[in-house]
This record gives structure tokens, C-alpha cells and sequence, in this order.
């Protein structure tokens, strides 16, 4: 069975590359049997064919299956792919193919550059009918529920780590200057933490999960913040059972340990939500609307420094001015 293609899409730069694959095996880059279009160096359209074993470098190489007819076209920034394949018979029968179709910025000599990993990027896949009643791709569920796992990763990370642990700060740092306010005060600043905590390990472990199955792709920066937010959140728990006494001699230390681990996991938390926003790339309205809360946040907190300051120095005074017994 031979399959007719005619693919067309906008490459991601004028100098760009298009591609179309099938994948006998799986659904992502691995395996992927591609056909490329893209000029070369005289400016002619041109295909050629890439066998992709991995996710390293992608060069020019044979298909596994027999190609002819190939072609490709270029019109009002349009590129389109022609070409014949040779299906092998346990695909013909099988009734259907997995398909991948990808754009690329640039060509050096041959060498493809890395395509985008937006959410449009890494969900160009889908299934193809070969029975010929089809009249569009069949969307991959695979990658609707890598779209929708990725979202669920962004939610619980920017309420724990971006929401829930800067109040908590806030609570250990301004509510407990209030009097009447302890011993409340130490219990909402443990909820908070811990309810952060709590939300914060599930996205973690939904961050490894979509790692598991994103194969060939890797934020380092955002991976390497995650682990360290994990586990110096994870250490701060459990020093709180070692936490010394008010009276204790090791009570000053521990607290600028405690002190200094969580303005630690503060700062690298709310980066982590900007790396993880600029990853993500979700319409503006979600990350306004972030700037928004921690802009509010931080403008709580300037306000309670400032009220914070007004109580104890009113302490100092009249701690100073009471009469001596």
C-alpha cells in the first residue's frame, strides 16, 4: 500500500523548515520516518528524507520504507510537501498510522535547528486513517492530556510556592508582632506552610511525571529550581520538629536557619512561576494576573512593615517612660 502526502505549513522563520513523519512505533520524535522541506543554498525548494533514531542530532539519512515523487513548493511564505510511501503491510492493516508534523526556524548545511517546545509544538501529532473516509487529523489524546497535565503542573505550583507560601511568610512575619495574636499566629503561619507544602509536592511530582514523558526535552533551570525547592521545603518541615524551645540556647540559631531557609524558598519559589510562565507561554491575562496577586502581596507586606515598626518602637517608648518599682 503506498501513501500520497501533500503537507503545508508556515515555517517559524522565513529561513525555516517544515516536516511530516510517520512513526511505526510511538507517537514522539523517536522513530519518526520524516520527510523535510526547506531551501537550500540557492534558494530552491528542496526534500529530503530523515530517519530519526533519537533525540540528539537529527542529520539527512535513508527511511525505512520507500520514498518517491518528492517535491516542495514555496508561495506566500506556504512551503508544502509532496511525496509517495511505501507502507509496510502490518500498517496497512492495522488501518491507521501515527503521524508528527513539525516547523523549524533554520538550516545549517543539512543540520536542523531545534523547533520550538511551545504547547503547539510538542501536540503536532495525531493519528491518520488509512481507510480513506477521513477528512482531518484525529487528534492525539496523548497530547491533550500532556497539554492538560502541563496546566495542572502550573496551577498547583503557583498556589503553593507562588500564593500560599508568601503569605505564609507574611503571617510568621507581621501577624505574630500583634499582641493577643500568640500563640494563633505560629498556627496559621503552620497551616499556610504546610497547606503549600502539601500542593507543592504534587505538582512536583506531576513536573516528574511530564519529564518521564517528555522525552528529548529538558528546562534545566526550571527543572534544577524545582529540585531545590523541594528539597529545602522538605528540610524546613522537619526541622520544625526539631525546633528548640524559646528559652533554649540553640533557639537563636535555629531561627536564622529557619529564617533564612524560607526568604530562600520565597525568592526561588516566585522565580520558578515566572520560568515556568515563560515555559508554559499561557495567554497574558494568567501572568498579569499573577503579577497582580504578588504585586498585592508585597504591597500587604510594605503596609504591616510599616504598622509592624509604629507598634514596636510605641513598645520601646513606653517601655522606656514606665515608672521604675
Amino acid at each position: 500500500m503506498s501513501l500520497s502526502v501533500a503537507f503545508v505549513a508556515t515555517p517559524s522563520a522565513s529561513a525555516g523548515w517544515i516536516a511530516w513523519a510517520i512513526n511505526p512505533n510511538g507517537t514522539g520524535m523517536a522513530g519518526a520516518q520524516s520527510l523535510v522541506a526547506y531551501k537550500d543554498s540557492t534558494g530552491a525548494m528542496t526534500v529530503k528524507t530523515y530517519n530519526i533514531s533519537g533525540y540528539s542530532s537529527v542529520v539527512e539519512s535513508k527511511l525505512l520504507y520507500d520514498v518517491w515523487d518528492m517535491s516542495a513548493d514555496e508561495s506566500g511564505g506556504l512551503m508544502t510537501i509532496f511525496g509517495k510511501i511505501k507502507l509496510p503491510e502490518d500498517l496497512a492493516k492495522a488501518g491507521k498510522v501515527n503521524q508528527i508534523w513539525q516547523v523549524g526556524p533554520s538550516v545549517d548545511a543539512g543540520t536542523l535547528a531545534k523547533h520550538a517546545f511551545s504547547v503547539a509544538n510538542l501536540g503536532a501529532k495525531g493519528t491518520l486513517d488509512l481507510s480513506g473516509t477521513q477528512t482531518g487529523v484525529v487528534t492525539d489524546t496523548g497530547a491533550n492530556n500532556l497539554i492538560k497535565k502541563r496546566n495542572i503542573h502550573g496551577i498547583l505550583n503557583v498556589v503553593s510556592w507562588g500564593i500560599l507560601f508568601p503569605i505564609g511568610v507574611i503571617i510568621a512575619r507581621y501577624v505574630r508582632s500583634f499582641e493577643g495574636m500568640d500563640p494563633a499566629w505560629f498556627y496559621l503561619h503552620v497551616s499556610c506552610q504546610l497547606s503549600a507544602y502539601i500542593i507543592g509536592v504534587a505538582g512536583w511530582g506531576t513536573g516528574l511525571k511530564l519529564g518521564s514523558e517528555s522525552k528529548g526535552i529538558t528546562y534545566t533551570t526550571h527543572r534544577n529550581l524545582g529540585i531545590a525547592l523541594f528539597s529545602l521545603c522538605t528540610l524546613q518541615v522537619f526541622a520544625l520538629f526539631l525546633r528548640p524551645k524559646k528559652d533554649h540556647k540553640y533557639r537563636f540559631y535555629w531561627n536564622i536557619y529557619h529564617h533564612g531557609i524560607g526568604f530562600s524558598i520565597l525568592i526561588l519559589g516566585i522565580l520558578n512561576v515566572f520560568k515556568g510562565l515563560d515555559i508554559l507561554k499561557p495567554e497574558n491575562k494568567w501572568k498579569t494576573a499573577y503579577i497582580t496577586v504578588i504585586s498585592v502581596l508585597a504591597g500587604i507586606a510594605l503596609l504591616l512593615e510599616a504598622i509592624t515598626w509604629v507598634v514596636v518602637l510605641k513598645r520601646r517608648s513606653n517601655r522606656s517612660t514606665k515608672p521604675s518599682t
